[in-house]
């Protein structure tokens, strides 16, 4: 087994660590999900927490960790008698992105168990995380359903698998971890809320601070166990100091005080239902217990308001996280007040609840860039123009809410909320023979596959003799995620400040749209002679917002280059995911200039799309009272429907594009 990286060895990311600290203390916190850019030390910090967790007293033989004085008495591996057992450390257990449900709960033998009625159960990761830490690396990778399962348990300290009436519970109680890099997407709202605290992270600015990160990291490569053994007093100092804290929770008092801070600070940023101020309320109890307090100040409740709230008070995927500290301390002062006894500040002072054990002095890199402004374009700031011939970029109008734009046929692609395709979970469809191992069974043709064979298998008995030939796996319809590439216009004939502020408005309203239906989206713009990937295909809309936000105007247009350079980017990311269909809106007043006949060239471009059964849908954006029609005469070339913005913003449209792209793009089932 490697030599992890010492936790105390972390340069800098005090949130960070603080926020690891605290679920070691108190693993009813809820877990903490770590958002921040790559290389940034999250999964190093989540990795050396594991070695200074205290080690853990198991029953001998038991799969499930159950402790030998409190053995579960539901384990599926019991019942056992209390007394002693043995101690192992404390186990880390890392979730891969593409494991399955089965990999996650574990399985059940479905054949023993319709054959002989017996619960052979196969553990899953839940099991071996018990009384441990569960790392779930890009967690905003991983299907939603996979997130409910392990947020349900974390909640709820057990596990349970269903498989067609049998089924089997044991304990699960674990400090949850996840680490994202929100440039590859969001979690959902209900997923975040789901966690109880949240830290951002960014690698430092500082150049003496990042000079010590490689010299640690170097040192580290080239003698693990030595650099290890050079930290390891102070490793065993802040794993005494989570033993004495842990002891010390049980005896740390939330007073009225504090407790009013805390319904006060909630209502105040708007969060929604009441899981932040029950994480708030064990989030401060466990800074006063790592100071060595036994009570709550309104220090601790600020930090705990800091850790506990910012991802709650995101409404979509538009919104800058964060916290308003001005506003953060007049709601504290406003609604402090001593309570009956003057707490004790403890060996540590009024602050000692809020800083990890710090190794190297160094300030946390935390920088938060601010999302765009999503505002109606009327603001009194104009940025200068960055060329000649190029216009300022303008503010999107305000977002609408769009109908679903679904790409015909069904797929088989990564699941989500757009269009048709077969799934691990939706309605039953039919059955088919398993290919791997069995995930859903289809109880009534498995029943029906192995009765005829009764009597040549010499039932003498009630049981059914299955056999593995007979099992049958359920197919299941749902919905899954397009890759919706949005292929912007942005020459001169777009410039006009309203018209853009329109069209910028109306791309944001289908990004939101891509975001609640969990798709990945792209962004290719063209103008003046070229054409450019604005955003290589991603999960992470608010990052095309900002890219689209930014977006200059200008020059020519080269329609052809655009097309062009979209045809290649749906060409290479089918390559890299070949079971996900696209969805190309193409947004545009139809012009093309530039270069030897470039309405011909346009043509030629826009019939690879339909040629290739590629879903499209052209968004009209010429205006005035003369009007050429050229957006509908590209949407014919590409096989798909034209629709003006006003027409984007009707109920009607819905109809009208899936009607139009029914008839342009269909596939076989």
């Amino acid at each position: 087994m490697s030599t992890p990286f010492p936790f105390t060895a972390v340069v800098g990311q005090d949130d960070l660590r603080l926020a690891l600290l605290l679920n070691a203390v108190s693993p009813a916190v809820g877990g903490v999900l770590v958002r921040g850019e790559k290389g940034t030390a999250k999964s190093t910090a989540v990795r050396a927490l594991s070695a200074l967790l205290p080690a853990v007293d198991v029953v001998a033989g038991c799969r499930f960790s159950c402790a030998p004085a409190a053995p579960d008495p539901d384990c599926p591996d019991g019942p056992h008698e209390a007394g002693t057992g043995t101690r192992r450390p404390a186990r880390m257990v890392e979730l891969p992105v593409g494991a399955s449900e089965d990999r996650l709960v574990g399985a059940l033998d479905i054949e023993r168990a319709l054959a002989e009625g017996v619960k052979a159960f196969e553990p899953g990761l839940l099991a071996d995380a018990h009384r441990g830490i569960l790392y779930v690396d890009e967690v905003n990778l991983l299907h939603d359903h996979l997130v409910d399962l392990l947020l349900d348990a974390a909640a709820m300290g057990a596990s349970y698998v269903e498989r067609e009436g049998v089924s089997v519970r044991h304990a699960a109680r674990f400090l949850l971890v996840g680490t994202m890099n929100p440039e590859e997407g969001e979690l959902r709202p209900q997923l975040l809320d789901r966690f109880g605290l949240t830290v951002e992270v960014a690698a430092s600015r500082e150049p003496e601070q990042r000079v010590e990160v490689v010299r640690r990291r170097l040192a580290y490569d080239d003698d693990p166990a030595g650099f290890a053994a050079r930290w390891a007093q102070e490793e065993s100092a802040v794993r005494a100091r989570i033993v004495a804290a842990r002891e010390l929770l049980p005896s740390v008092r939330l007073g009225d005080g504090a407790l009013r801070q805390i319904a006060a600070t909630c209502a105040a940023f708007e969060v929604d239902g009441m899981r932040a101020d029950i994480v708030m309320a064990r989030t401060a109890t466990a800074l006063a217990a790592w100071a060595g307090r036994t009570d709550v100040l309104a220090e601790d409740v600020r930090q705990a308001a800091l850790l506990a709230l910012p991802h709650r008070r995101r409404r979509n995927p538009f919104d800058a996280p964060g916290l308003d500290e001005d506003k953060l301390d007049e709601t504290l002062e406003q609604f402090g007040g001593p309570d009956d006894d003057d707490p004790d500040p403890g060996p540590d002072g009024p602050d000692g609840g809020g800083q990890p054990p710090q190794a190297d002095g160094g300030p946390q890199g935390g920088d938060t860039g601010a999302r765009p402004d999503t505002g109606d374009g009327d603001g009194d700031a104009q940025p200068q123009a960055s060329g000649a011939g190029e216009q300022a970029p303008v503010s999107a109008a305000e977002p609408f809410r769009t109908k679903v734009l679904s790409v015909p046929g069904i797929g088989d692609g990564a699941a989500g909320r757009r269009s048709r395709a077969r799934t691990e979970h939706g309605r039953t469809t039919g059955a088919r023979r398993p290919r791997g191992t069995l995930t859903k069974l289809h109880l009534a043709a498995t029943v029906q596959a192995a009765a005829p064979h009764q009597r040549a298998r010499g039932r003498s008995g009630p049981g059914l003799v299955v056999r593995r030939d007979d099992l049958r796996q359920t197919t299941r319809e749902g919905r899954e995620g397009n890759l919706v590439l949005f292929v912007v216009d942005a020459s001169g004939s777009m410039a006009a400040r309203q018209r853009m502020s329109a069209v910028k408005g109306a791309v944001l309203s289908l990004l939101l749209d891509a975001y609640q239906r969990r798709d990945k989206v792209g962004l290719v713009t063209f103008r003046g002679k070229d054409a450019e990937v604005a955003l290589p295909p991603t999960s992470s809309v608010d990052t095309a917002a900002a890219r689209l936000q930014s977006l200059p105007t200008g020059g020519r247009t080269p329609l052809a280059a655009g097309l062009l350079k979209a045809h290649e980017v749906l060409r290479v990311e089918r390559l890299r995911d070949p079971a996900r269909r696209a969805l190309v809106v193409v947004v545009t007043d139809g012009r093309a200039t530039g270069g030897p006949e470039p309405v011909a060239l346009a043509g030629r471009a826009a019939r690879l799309f339909a040629a290739g059964q590629v879903a499209s849908v052209v968004v009209d954006c010429e205006s005035g009272p003369v009007r050429l029609g050229l957006a509908g005469q590209l949407a014919g070339e590409l096989g798909g429907a034209a629709v003006t913005l006003d027409e984007l913003r009707a109920d009607s449209i819905a109809g009208l594009v899936r009607d139009v792209q029914g008839t342009s793009s269909r596939r076989a089932a």
